[in-house]
Formats: C-alpha cells, structure tokens, sequence
C-alpha cells in the first residue's frame, strides 16, 4: 500500500458496498486519511459507530451539488468516484435523476478534483454501459464518456489523471440477486428467476476494489480499465446457493424484465479493437481521434470485423462446484453457515 502512504483519499457514494470493501481494504494501512462523502446521513452515523476510528472522516452532501463536493475535496490526494444511482428499475422510471448523479455529478466531482489538484480519480462504471438498453446504462456510459473526454483533454502529462473502470455483476452488493434468493429460501419461498440461461459475469467486492487499484496505478488519462471475469447462468447460481444451504428449494421462472438482456457485455467490439491486454485486466486507452470528420469517410478499420465483444457468454463459464467455491468467498454466506461467527445483524446480508 506505499503509493497510499500518508495519502487522503475521498470516496464519493462512500456509505455503499464498494465503500465498505475499501473501508475493510485500507484501515490497517499507512493511508493517512478516508474520506466518506455521502448523502445518507444514517448510513454515515451507522459506519461511524462501526469504525470508531479518526482515520475515517464524513462528509454529508451530494454529488449534485458542487459547493459541497469542493468542502469534501479539499486537501485530497486520491478520488474514488463511485457514488451514483445503479438500480435498474428505479433509473427507467426516474431517467432525468440518474442523468443529474451518473452524469452531472461525476462531472462536478472530476470538476472539483481537477481544481483542487488532485493526483489521481478512478470513475466507477458497470457493465450495462457498453451496448445500453436501459436509462441507469444509458446514464453510466455517458458518465464514461464524460471522464474519458475530460482525462483526453487533460493529457498526459497531466498533474490529475482520470481514468475509468467497469465491471460485472458484483456479488451480494447491495440490491442483488444473491442475498434476495438466500431470503426467499431462507423464508421457504420458491426462488424467483427471470430467464435460467441468463449468464451474469461474477465477480466479489474484493475483485472490484483490486480492478480499482490496478487501474488507479496503471492509468493514463483517459484510459477505461475492465477485469476479466468468469460467469454463470442464473440457473447454475441458485443451484450452487440452493447445495451451499442445503435448501431443496423450488425455483420460479418469472420471465425477463423490462430492461434487462440475456447476457451483459464488459468490452464492445469497438473497444476490443485498441484494448490492450495486461493479463488479468483489459486497458482500453482513449479515442485520440480529434473532430476532422473527414477522416471518418475516407479512413476505416478493418480489424474492427475480425473481434468480437467481450461478453458473460463467451467468458469461462463457472460450473456448480466453481460456483460455490466463489460464493463462499462471500462473508455473509460463511457467516450464514457457521464458518464464522457473525459480525451484522441477520438480516443484513449484502456485502
């Protein structure tokens, strides 16, 4: 952790699944300082009284609202942009409010960093940026854009660098389909699936914390960085949690929902084309095209019709056995099971 020795670090959306994970990554390191930014005052009063630590400093505001993004950012050294809103279903009824946090306000806080001189900001994205069909992707790829156009201007030699990572469905994050399905077993009721060939790439809370700080010391301006993930169907995941329990529990098929594909993409084929290979991550640069629009008659690309996307159909698909080996990497599944002893209340199951 050298490169955090005696750093301030912000996190926007600090109070949520991601902000936990670093909470449970850096505490015991030498950074000198977290910042938690939030909106959610209990969520912030919750944490606090966890901690019990002057390592960890909150700040309640909003990414909407520049003012008080530029309280919280004074001093920093390092961001992590992840506060947004990520429920599909609530972002297609409130479209416009997933514009004003995902994209006006990641906006505001690269803004803020930038005047405030800070070294480094990595952008959270999802997967649902790439090929959109919904308004909380739609919201997230054009966030992506954002950040990447704002680290293309800045250059490189820079003193803030911006730089972007996405990643798949992270397990037992809050929202989830993980600890909803442990719930309905746990509750004899049957396990609610949309389609059972559906394939979710699958990754913890530490995978993503580690995507982040391999894109935070890796990074140019402008760089997207995506971590290469296995995947399962909807139907391999319940089974493997149905063994884990022990649960001979009926699975339901619902049907998919408005809004949701068959399988998620991490890389279009578009950026398979320049992405570079870095062994367990993909490092996509920036599009350093400029606004000759000439060239987009006259000059193409080829290779573009030789690669193909990037997709949890045509990643490493986890089997049962593999499946279980992974969700038991989740501390509340082993927390459920006796493998250790309990640290939340039972009926807080996210990660």
């Amino acid at each position: 952790m050298s490169v955090f020795k005696d750093k301030i670090l912000l996190i926007t959306g600090g109070t949520g699944s991601f902000g936990n994970a670093v909470l449970r990554r850096f505490l015991d390191s030498d950074i000198k300082e977290i910042r938690i930014f939030s909106r959610d005052e209990k969520k912030q009063d919750d944490m606090r009284h966890v901690l019990q630590t002057p390592k960890v400093k909150f700040y309640i505001g909003n990414v909407r609202d520049k003012s008080s993004v530029d309280i919280a950012m004074k001093g920093v050294n390092y961001v992590f942009s992840a506060a947004a809103l990520k429920q599909v279903p609530s972002c297609e009824f409130f479209p416009v409010e997933a514009v004003r946090t995902n994209i006006v306000g990641t906006e505001n806080v690269l803004n803020s960093a930038i005047e405030h001189g800070v070294e480094n900001i990595v952008v959270l994205s999802t997967d649902k940026a790439a090929y959109p069909i919904n308004a909380m992707g739609m919201s997230k790829a054009l966030m992506e854009k954002v950040a990447i156009a704002k680290g293309r201007e800045l250059g490189e030699d820079a003193k803030t660098t911006i730089c972007c990572t996405r990643y798949g469905n992270v397990m037992a994050s809050r929202g989830s389909v993980i600890p909803l399905w442990v719930d309905q077993m746990l509750e004899s009721k049957p396990i609610t699936i949309t389609d059972p060939n559906m394939t979710r790439f699958m990754m913890t809370l530490d995978d993503a914390v580690d995507l982040v700080i391999y894109a935070f010391t890796h990074a140019h301006n402008g760089d997207l960085f995506v971590q290469k993930a296995p995947a399962a169907t909807l139907e391999t995941l319940a089974k493997a949690l149905k063994e884990i329990y022990k649960q001979d529990t009926e699975i339901k098929i619902i049907g998919t929902r408005h809004g949701e594909k068959l399988y998620e993409t991490l890389v279009t084929r578009e950026e398979m084309v320049r992405a570079i290979d870095m062994g367990k991550y993909y490092r996509i640069p920036c599009d350093t095209r400029d606004l000759n629009y000439d060239k987009f008659f006259t000059k193409g690309n080829e290779a573009m019709s030789q690669v193909e996307d990037y997709h949890s159909h045509n990643t490493h698909r986890l089997n049962i056995e593999e499946m279980k080996e992974l969700l038991l990497k989740l501390r509340f599944i082993r927390e459920d099971i006796g493998m250790e002893s309990k640290a939340k209340a039972r009926e807080i199951r996210s990660e």
